[in-house]
């Protein structure tokens, strides 16, 4: 296909066919332009609502609890299970009004009942890292694009991404080029089984070139 916004655009309006609702899932490593992307994507779009994975972390007491505060955003960090029920719930299009968890990055955490989702939303797109590694995730995404912005750019907005909601420089650096950069590691393992790569050019003109 033609690499362009207008071009994912256009692709990501055929998802929905004959009314019933699609879910595209839009997966990366962090900080890599899946938020950007899907943010993009809403804007041109009619009835379409944006869910991100991030309103499934497990929120830092329970991370305490079990001893994982420190792997933060590494897969076992997430309620994996409840993100599935809740795209098979939104699948089965069977309620008015659906409410999904945000992630507050003020806070670094996640927000009840943050995100409603109306019944005439007929596409759902949803971003996160994990959406190719679970395998139950699979089955309930019409199609999942990978976000392959490249290394140095990537963690260049990594560090700033972390100084800009609180961490000093030395401990941003650290946890992106630590448990930042295993999680990635892991995401980047996945990449062949996207049904589409957008390409690190696309990604670093999105949300910021006039279209």
């Amino acid at each position: 296909m033609s690499f362009s916004f207008d071009a994912l655009v256009e692709r990501a309006r055929g998802l929905v066919r004959d009314g019933r609702r699609a879910v595209l899932g839009i997966a990366g490593a962090p900080a890599s332009g899946k938020t950007t992307l899907a943010e993009e994507l809403a804007a041109a779009l009619d009835h379409v609502a944006h869910v991100p994975m991030d309103g499934f972390h497990l929120a830092d007491v329970e991370l305490t609890r079990l001893g994982l505060l420190e792997r933060k955003g590494a897969p076992e960090t997430f309620d994996s299970l409840g993100y599935a029920a809740l795209l098979r719930r939104l699948l089965e299009d069977e309620d008015d009004i659906i409410y999904a968890p945000g992630f507050e990055r003020v806070i670094e955490q996640p927000i009840a009942g943050a995100i409603p989702i109306g019944r005439d939303a007929r596409l759902i797109i949803t971003e996160g890292n994990y959406l190719l590694l679970w395998d139950n995730l699979r089955p309930l995404l019409t199609e999942v694009w990978y976000a392959d912005l490249d290394q140095d750019t990537r963690l260049e907005r990594l560090i700033a991404r972390h100084v800009r909601f609180g961490k000093p420089e030395p401990a941003a650096i650290a946890w992106a080029t630590g448990t930042d950069e295993r999680n990635a590691a892991l995401i980047a393992a996945t990449r062949d089984r996207a049904d589409l790569i957008i390409p690190a050019g696309l990604i670093r003109g999105i949300g910021t070139a006039p279209r």
